[in-house]
């Protein structure tokens, strides 16, 4: 049985400003070169991928660099975020995403600093249909 998952509300602030920033790399708004995703992952982000692989900074800025070079179309879809604090300025967004029909669970772990967000770490888990 799933959990219903509630932001307390006092992270509603945080929740609305990360969600407009979710699904992670997929929002040109806030930047589609190489320069642009360093500055919003910290140097020592990695993520899990769908795969169960590990993947480090540096492998995905280089398949973020080649995506951008000629944008993907896509069609997405996110819902059922949730936000909870971990530390201070430190904070766990999970979510679903459909993207291009394959739906995943999302977690990000975000810390917001002097200079803005930075992303400490990203999984994405393929959801099982029934």
């Amino acid at each position: 049985m799933e959990s219903d998952l509630v932001t307390d509300e006092r992270l509603q602030g945080v929740l609305d400003e990360l969600v407009r920033r979710e699904p992670l790399f997929h929002r040109p708004e806030f930047g589609t070169t190489r320069a642009d995703f360093e500055a919003m992952t910290a140097p020592d982000f990695w993520e899990t991928g769908a795969s169960g692989r590990r993947y480090s900074r540096a492998h995905v800025l280089d398949v973020l660099e080649e995506r951008y070079k000629e944008p993907p179309v896509e069609e997405w879809e996110t819902s059922d975020f949730h936000c909870r604090e971990l530390a201070t300025d430190l904070y766990l967004l999970t979510y679903t995403l459909v993207l291009n029909g394959r739906r995943t669970r999302r977690s990000t772990i975000w810390q917001h600093g002097t200079d803005g967000w930075q992303i400490l770490y990203h999984q994405g888990t393929p959801v099982q249909e029934p």
